[in-house]
């Protein structure tokens, strides 16, 4: 376990100290200006890399291990079928614990993405309050077990990973005509930041564990394919609930309107 932290923590020294001496190098030599409160900024690095470090650690002490050992688990053909063998063509129904853990998987990853913590906090505070950062990390979070739910049916089924993903972006194009406009480039984002430490090992886990016990799928061809579900179904969720919003308020405003008629 020390000698992991001793690891985690020179690399992610190594990863913020490129960081950092990009932004210094361009605050002192480009715009030639003195960095505010020095003392203060120097140990808040220091507190990302030992909290980044300790974060990666546990993750992988931890969840990744019971993440990894449940996806297996759950996808073997002792829990599926109660027996050792599994049938040419499995029934997709026969998975339901299978899409009830990839939801729940998820969910819970997203809401613990630090990259989209930050999103949601700085949405808050360009929105001036109006979103607000739980609102949005619980949408993601929705789109995302949705997304990865639906990508382990297509691994079960043997769906065709081109269409499922055209589908969806045709319904992102849609959607987009439609949406809020200053909705839109946050559900793009969105889309993106859901993609980062926590949700991939486990997804990608989950994936490779699903298609090497199912008969006829190429765990480099069908395991894959789940971020790309994680990334595209936040987009989706996010623009439907502006949508739904928008259409919710101006029900009640209209209903607001007729009882003001004499």
């Amino acid at each position: 376990m020390m000698g992991g932290l001793t690891t985690a923590l020179i690399d992610t020294g190594r990863d913020v100290f490129a960081v950092s001496a990009l932004l210094l190098g361009f605050q002192y030599l480009v715009l030639r200006q003195p960095i505010p409160h020095l003392r203060q900024r120097l140990a808040g690095l220091v507190m990302v890399v030992v909290g980044l470090a300790f974060f990666l650690i546990g993750l992988e002490l931890a969840l990744f291990p019971l993440g990894e050992l449940m996806a297996a688990q759950l996808s073997s053909p002792q829990f599926v079928f109660g027996s050792d063998t599994v049938p040419d063509s499995p029934p997709w129904w026969k998975y339901g614990w299978v899409y009830l853990f990839a939801a729940i998987i998820g969910f819970s990853t997203t809401l613990a993405e630090p990259a989209l913590i930050a999103v949601a906090f700085k949405a808050e505070e360009a929105s001036r309050g109006t979103i607000r950062p739980w609102g949005l990390r619980l949408v993601v979070a929705a789109g995302v077990a949705a997304g990865i739910t639906l990508g382990t049916f297509r691994i079960v089924s043997g769906g065709s990973l081109v269409l499922f993903i055209a589908v969806g972006y045709l319904l992102v194009v849609v959607q987009t005509a439609f949406a809020p406009k200053s909705i839109i480039p946050l559900a793009y984002d969105s889309g993106g930041v859901t993609t980062s430490t926590v949700t991939v090992p486990l997804v990608a886990a989950l994936g490779l564990g699903l298609s090497a016990t199912i008969p006829g799928r190429n765990p480099a061809l069908d395991g894959f394919g789940l971020i790309a579900f994680a990334s595209l179904f936040p987009m989706i969720t996010v623009m439907g609930y502006a949508q739904l919003a928008g259409w919710w308020s101006s029900r009640r405003l209209g209903r607001g309107q007729e009882g003001t008629e004499p």
